[in-house]
């Protein structure tokens, strides 16, 4: 199905200025920057009506020449998403439509998302660990007082910079001393939507002299986010990276090459160490009210992590096991980690051999492994259920042919699974 078979709720012509803008950033770099060039093959969604507007044909002959782009559907196979995805016999770099209507902001999230094609090639893989320890009371005040740091240290240069990041530093150092493990997972992080968001904010179009500012920003704005396991690199990242790259030294080869941000920025401004404990320098960043904030927030946490155990954990539920056709879309700002259990989705729309999963509220549970793999996807159902959900409270599965759903091990569990025969 092409677009010629529905009218465009996509402004084409506003699709084709975003490709030129974000193809004038990547030239103006000359793959510089990460040593490849960012821009390549991508196309613009609407998640509603799946329209598709891409900068190219492809090779299957999919997609349709229109108004100096080209025009299709996505399958509904496919999840709208920002994200790296092959289809019609490319690789593209997919953004929902509409992107934001200023020129570097519109640059900064397609470059991002361009980033993630090319990062195998550039030797940063895709990783996203959990890092729900961020979510815990603790997590969050030496996180948020890290970004307050680096906020400082990014709106001061000299001696008052040094300062600021060797706060920044014992900050994150105390915070992972408390979290085994957490270090790896953070850095992890950092690799992939850091550095993606870093590359987006540097060849965005912005004046390198308001880099800086624009960083610190960042910081301010995610330190108000409800949760930092998923979103917190995408501040940290483009903090760490402006750093160091006003530091005059040579840094994302060893990046790359398997150095951290931390050590990074250590050896570049090589702070002296503070005779005070990070303990005794949070005054410094208003730490005390943000200790007072965290704790009573974190009264609010338990309460709303019982309220999904019961619902996730103790309640009946409909459970759909990944299978080799798996690939779901969600929202990092809207999710809640169940210790040893998962993480819960506020929203998210899953596809698989089995069919399709609507979630539009109320959560969909993805348990998870130790290692961090997905190993399941469930939704609350009803107590008692006589017969076989097929839709619940905000959510709604379209089963495929072939497949069924069945009573679960547990009382009141149901799963899906393929139809057995005869």
């Amino acid at each position: 199905m092409t677009a010629l078979a529905q009218e465009p709720s996509i402004d084409l012509a506003e699709a084709s200025r975003a490709f030129e803008s974000a193809k004038s950033a990547s030239d103006l770099d000359a793959g510089r920057l990460w040593d490849t060039e960012i821009y390549g093959p991508v196309f613009l969604v609407d998640p509603q009506t799946r329209f598709v507007a891409a900068d190219r044909s492809d090779p299957g002959g999919v997609l349709t020449a229109r108004d100096g782009v080209w025009t299709g559907t996505l399958p509904q196979s496919i999840n709208p998403a920002n994200t790296a995805i092959e289809w019609a016999g490319l690789e593209w770099t997919m953004v929902l439509w509409p992107p934001p209507t200023i020129p570097h902001a519109r640059n900064r999230l397609l470059l991002h998302e361009m980033f993630h094609r090319v990062q195998d090639k550039i030797g940063l893989p895709a990783n996203n660990p959990l890092n729900a320890h961020l979510d815990t009371r603790d997590g969050r005040i030496w996180m948020r007082l890290e970004m307050r740091a680096l906020a400082e240290a990014l709106s001061h240069g000299g001696e008052a910079r040094r300062s600021a990041i060797r706060d920044a530093l014992d900050f994150r150092a105390l915070r992972r001393g408390l979290f085994p493990g957490a270090a790896a997972d953070e850095d992890g992080l950092e690799r992939n939507e850091g550095m993606a968001e870093y590359t987006g904010l540097v060849l965005g179009g912005l004046p390198t002299a308001a880099l800086a500012h624009r960083a610190a920003v960042g910081l301010e704005q995610q330190e108000a986010r409800e949760t930092f396991s998923r979103s917190f690199a995408y501040a940290t990242g483009p903090a760490y990276g402006v750093l160091l790259d006003a530091s005059g030294r040579s840094w994302r080869e060893a990046l790359v090459g398997g150095a951290t941000l931390t050590e990074l920025l250590e050896a570049s401004y090589a702070p002296e160490v503070s005779r005070v404990p990070a303990e005794g320098r949070v005054a410094g960043y208003n730490g005390e009210r943000v200790i007072a904030i965290e704790t009573a927030r974190d009264e609010a946490r338990l309460a709303r992590e019982a309220e999904l155990r019961e619902r996730f954990v103790d309640g009946p539920l409909l459970l759909m096991v990944p299978g080799s056709e798996f690939s779901f879309s969600f929202d990092p700002n809207d999710a809640f980690n169940l210790a040893g259990i998962g993480t819960v989705y506020g929203t998210t729309r899953v596809v698989d051999g089995w069919g399709v999963l609507e979630v539009e509220s109320g959560g969909g549970l993805f348990r998870r492994n130790e290692e961090g793999m997905i190993t399941g996807v469930a939704v609350p159902v009803p107590s008692g259920a006589a017969t076989p959900p097929t839709a619940g409270g905000g959510w709604r599965l379209e089963l495929a042919p072939g497949w069924e759903i069945v009573p679960g091990d547990r009382a009141g569990d149901w799963v899906v699974r393929a139809t057995t025969t005869p």
